[in-house]
């Protein structure tokens, strides 16, 4: 099994499916293969493990076609992508005290959450 994923025309994914071993024994017969059946789109591997691209496609990531790697849906505006392209980190660290956290994005700070019960 491989696993390919449909973009759209700015590079962001919009599926991920798997692609029988018989139909992708290259990346390009897995592209062919996805176009002929779906009658459309653009069309990357990913690899589940993130082995190759960096990360596994997700749904409303992007594929950054000049790093060759699928990065991860933004979660705030104010987050910043590591230089290894996996992880988006918050403008400042949650505080590390044992409380729990929300990020708040209109005051780019964490508010703890109170309503937390374990």
């Amino acid at each position: 099994m491989a696993y390919f994923a449909e973009l759209d025309e700015n590079n962001v994914v919009l599926r991920v499916v798997v692609v029988a071993d018989e139909h992708c024994a290259t990346e390009a017969d897995g592209i062919a293969w996805c176009e002929d059946f779906f009658k459309s789109g653009i069309w990357k591997q990913t690899w589940i493990d993130g082995s190759q691209r960096v990360n596994y496609a997700d749904i409303d990531g992007t594929y950054d076609a000049q790093r060759d790697a699928f990065i991860h849906m933004q979660p705030h505006p104010s987050w910043i992508l590591d230089d290894d392209l996996k992880f988006w980190h918050p403008p400042i660290p949650c505080p590390e005290d044992g409380k729990y956290y929300n990020w708040d994005e209109a005051t780019l700070s964490w508010v703890e959450d109170t309503d937390v019960r374990l």
